[in-house]
């Protein structure tokens, strides 16, 4: 997965723990695929401050998902439903809840 794939995904299940500015920076960064300057030119701050906010994001993005494993999980269970063997089936199940 590329890093705005993996970024946009990753902001899609968690933005709502990021603060509502920073939020809207990287979404018109990530989502909108705009430019730091052009960002920095909309937002009225340099082109610097959009910079450090978009890495303090991913930053941000990057430890939640470290600590819940949601997107990780959602990855391996898709992987699951491609399976045809009941009893692996199963197995990988339970590995994903035992956070394996």
């Amino acid at each position: 997965m590329d890093k705005f794939a993996y970024y946009n995904e990753l902001f899609l299940i968690y933005k709502d723990l990021i603060k509502e500015n920073n939020r809207e920076i990287f979404d018109l960064y990530y989502g909108e695929n705009l430019t730091m300057q052009e960002i920095a030119e909309l937002k009225g701050i340099s082109k610097s401050r959009v910079g450090s906010i978009i890495k303090n994001v991913e930053n941000k993005l990057d430890n939640y998902e470290n600590k819940l494993k949601i997107v990780s999980n959602n990855l391996k269970l898709q992987k699951v439903l491609e399976l045809e063997n009941i009893d692996l089936i199963k197995k990988e199940i339970e590995d994903i809840l035992k956070g394996e």
